[in-house]
């Protein structure tokens, strides 16, 4: 250890030091601790058997048996199998206690003074106390000593409300200590980072190489503010967007009204700027055949919905309509059908997935070709479509069409949750009951909710958009038509929904599709051409933006690695260059969001006008993320699209951040597991990373995800 630190500072050599005589204790005291645990699991055994310890200090006893079964007689060999096998069973059953991985017994030091004198804590993943060898470790899950390692730095003091008392005192030392296989490999202080290289030597650095670069407040697009956004150019910092559209955007906007418009780019070229921007002008050039009371937005989700809204007001448009699909389908669906529909708010995924692919669409179009248009009534095609989604044969071959997308599984899985759909509600099965208490469970909850009876008389919401097109392919649908639509994140549009906007439009057919394929994160795409053909505008212009203006060259150089195969021949041009991304691993999730929790503290501290984006994998991690820094002010959880586009630090998930931008954006499960190697994933870490305008980072708590490709090898 001397050796590999005579580069290092006294000050860093004495924290070295210090954490490594510190190790070496807590192993000494582990190893003490599983002696015991040995010592008194023998005894426990020994007076099991009424023997003494010392016959079963070792496998000697086992051995002893062994032989005695070895010379046994037939009547005497049961009795001794019967005993081997029930002495070995109780020692290997028998309870032990929880003690820390001496591999990697905890994952922190705080050290704080209360007025008595330091005292060191460690947090780990399981509690250990020993007080003879000054070894506390604590686990850091339900441990109340570490909110103060979450909430306080190096110097800061504190006053915590813990159980039975009020804690007063000062930090003295905070580290993160990163122990792997035994070793420690690197400590990150509030002031400092040792990292021990391949040969043994150990580096120091700087805390601020382990910081977010500073700069990157305001240049994310915020609704109603001026400035970077929406795929301005970069010099762009002091004006309005609207007179910094660059010439291929410029043309997209002007492009005539009558004439359908697919607009392609990467993210943050600039197609949401463009579709706004096109329906305003449209809506200004001829109010009276254009109004805006009779334009609409529809966009996969919330969150991309109130940008919409929010964009479109100081382009003087905000009195057009912007829907999420959902909100369209749903809506829509009660106007055509003239009756509200009971829908089950989270159907199965792949459920959804199936019922959202192409391979689905073409299916029902061949096997609803001749349906009579008397048989389009809600009820009857209900009747229908229950039919379909039971018919195990049919459905195999949706699952067969789809060339991988879907698995088997969805056919049982599909047949299975549609058969709980068509059963009878309780509230008719109970209709002779006439007492209402009695039809309340104890808690005063309806009988039927929280069970799978609750699905009973109920339709998925991507079961609107089918009975909508069974029902415009064979009667039409009433309305005066729209005079222009812009579909944003079409991508993410299955066919059906695409079909029975398209019945939606005017007779000029005036229509913006703002898309980009390697941005898909449902199984619904089926390419651009099926796409125009489904919506009615099969000769739609084409208009492709080939400047990034979003993120900076290093994210836009790693999210074309990160989609592989998927990206297109023609890479986007980087408008600038910017700061690297950062690539953090750590052997436990436990340490990556220590290290996380701690970083996010710092860069609100000294950017309090930034937006930051933490997009986990799904809506569940989010929350547990969430839950680390729930006592910021500045952090929210935001789930289903409910941004508020303030500064200050949302944590999301992929589908709510979708068609979204911040100036700082932290991926923090970069992981196998939440991106495996699989097209699915490519796609939606690619959403993910490209949220940024300034800085991303990619931390991981365990193997990185294969999909960077020794990328994050560190």
């Amino acid at each position: 250890m001397l050796e590999s630190t005579l580069d290092l500072p006294v000050e860093a050599r004495a924290v070295l030091e210090e954490e490594a005589t510190l190790l070496e204790r807590v192993r000494a005291a582990l190893d003490r601790a599983q002696e015991r645990a040995a010592d008194r699991a023998q005894e426990r055994a020994a007076r099991a058997f009424g023997r003494a310890p010392r016959e079963l200090r070792s496998v000697a006893a086992l051995r002893e048996l062994r032989d005695e079964a070895a010379a046994a007689s037939a009547d005497d060999l049961p009795a001794v199998l019967l005993e081997m096998s029930v002495r070995q069973r109780l020692i290997e059953q028998e309870p032990r206690e929880a003690l820390p991985d001496p591999l990697c017994p905890y994952l922190a030091h705080l050290r704080v003074d209360e007025g008595q004198g330091a005292k060191d804590y460690l947090l780990g993943h399981a509690t250990f106390l020993d007080p003879s060898a000054d070894v506390r470790i604590l686990d850091w899950r339900v441990a109340p000593v570490a909110q103060i390692f979450y909430r306080y730095r190096e110097g800061d003091e504190y006053e915590e409300a813990f159980p039975g008392r009020v804690a007063e005192g000062v930090v003295k030392a905070r580290r993160i200590v990163v122990v792997e296989r035994g070793a420690l490999t690197r400590i990150v202080g509030d002031g400092l980072v040792l990292t021990r290289r391949g040969d043994g030597r150990w580096t120091l650095a700087e805390r601020a190489a382990l910081a977010m670069q500073p700069g990157g407040a305001g240049t994310a697009a915020r609704p109603g503010s001026l400035g970077v956004g929406a795929g301005a150019p970069d010099h762009a910092k002091a004006a309005d967007v609207t007179a910094l559209l660059d010439a291929d955007q410029y043309a997209a906007v002007c492009a005539p009204p009558e004439r359908p418009l697919l607009v392609l780019g990467s993210a943050g070229s600039g197609k949401t700027t463009v579709a706004l921007h096109r329906l305003a002008r449209i809506a200004a050039l001829d109010p009276a055949r254009c109004p805006l009371s009779a334009m609409n937005v529809v966009v996969p989700e919330e969150g991309l919905a109130r940008l919409s809204r929010r964009l479109l007001s100081p382009l003087g448009a905000g009195e057009a309509q912007v829907k999420t699909l959902d909100a369209w389908s749903s809506a829509t669906a009660r106007e055509v059908f003239g009756k509200p529909i009971a829908l089950c708010d989270d159907p199965p995924a792949l459920v959804s997935s199936l019922k959202r692919h192409p391979a689905l669409y073409s299916a029902l179009r061949e096997r609803f070709a001749r349906l009579a248009p008397a048989n389009t009534t809600l009820p009857r095609l209900r009747r229908r479509l229950a039919d379909v989604f039971t018919d195990r044969g049919f459905l195999e071959g949706v699952v067969a069409a789809s060339g991988g997308d879907l698995p088997r599984s969805a056919v049982e899985e599909t047949v299975r949750h549609t058969l709980l759909q068509i059963a009878e509600p309780l509230d008719r099965q109970l209709a002779s009951i006439t007492v209402a208490s009695m039809k309340r469970a104890l808690d005063g909850r309806a009988i039927a909710e929280g069970t799978p009876d609750e699905l009973a008389g109920t339709l998925d919401v991507d079961d609107l958009p089918i009975l909508l097109f069974l029902r415009a392919a064979r009667r039409g649908l009433d309305g005066a038509g729209w005079s222009h639509l812009v579909l944003d994140e079409a991508e993410d549009f299955s066919l059906f929904e695409l079909f029975v906007l398209g019945k939606l439009l005017g007779e000029t057919r005036s229509v913006t599709l703002a898309g980009d394929e390697a941005q898909q994160t449902t199984s619904s795409f089926a390419g651009w051409d099926a796409a125009r053909a489904a919506l009615g505008v099969g000769d739609a212009a084409t208009c492709r933006l080939a400047v990034s203006y979003r993120c900076p060259r290093p994210v836009a150089e790693l999210a074309r690695r990160l989609l592989g195969e998927l990206a297109p021949e023609a890479p986007a041009r980087a408008a600038r260059d910017g700061a690297p991304v950062g690539l953090f691993r750590f052997p436990s999730e436990a340490q990556a969001h220590l290290f996380l929790a701690g970083a996010l503290r710092d860069l609100v501290g000294r950017e309090p006008r930034a937006s930051v984006a933490v997009i986990a994998r799904d809506a569940g991690a989010a929350r547990e993320l969430h839950a680390l820094i729930a006592d910021l002010p500045e952090a929210r959880l935001v789930l289903e699209g409910a941004f508020s586009f303030e500064p200050g630090i949302d944590v999301t998930d992929v589908d709510s951040a979708k068609g979204l931008e911040f100036d700082y954006v932290v991926v923090p499960d970069a992981t196998a597991a939440a991106y495996p190697m699989n097209h699915e994933a490519r796609r939606r870490l690619h959403v993910a990373v490209t949220r940024t305008s300034h800085q991303l980072w990619l931390i991981s708590g365990a193997a990185w995800s294969p999909l960077l490709g020794g990328v994050g090898a560190s």
